[in-house]
């Protein structure tokens, strides 16, 4: 069976820091794209970043550029987002998803590009 587990949440102050990982179980994350998505209470899914297979490309939500980085280690199987300068806006459940449709030699920003989800993690900044 095809799992990504998400892990890493957490509640820390504005201004700080955590990393998620995305790890991957009955299947290998490194033939395929992955993304990073978030929702916030009453609000859509939507697409944080995202990374190619190779690792070479990536995109980010511009809400986030610049404090957010995506990456991935292929020999642990698992895809990381490093949060930094965390805001309150930035309070949601995130979650990885893979595009296992696809070449994965770039990856898209949009939800409907991916079919397999994990079950989240809870980011929550706040003072």
């Amino acid at each position: 069976q095809l799992q990504l587990v998400e892990s890493g949440g957490g509640l820390v102050q504005p201004g700080g820091s955590l990393r998620l990982s995305c790890a991957a179980s009955g299947f290998t994350l490194n033939y395929y794209a992955i993304g990073w998505f978030r929702q916030a209470p009453g609000k859509e899914r939507e697409g944080v970043s995202c990374i190619s297979t190779s690792g070479g490309s990536t995109k980010y939500a511009d809400s986030v550029k610049g404090r957010f980085t995506i990456s991935r280690d292929n020999a642990k199987n698992t895809v990381y987002l490093q949060m930094n300068s965390l805001k309150p806006e930035d309070t949601a459940i995130y979650y990885c998803a893979a595009d296992t449709s696809r070449s994965g030699f770039v990856c898209y920003d949009g939800l409907v590009f991916y079919d397999y989800w994990g079950q989240g993690t809870q980011v929550t900044v706040s003072s």
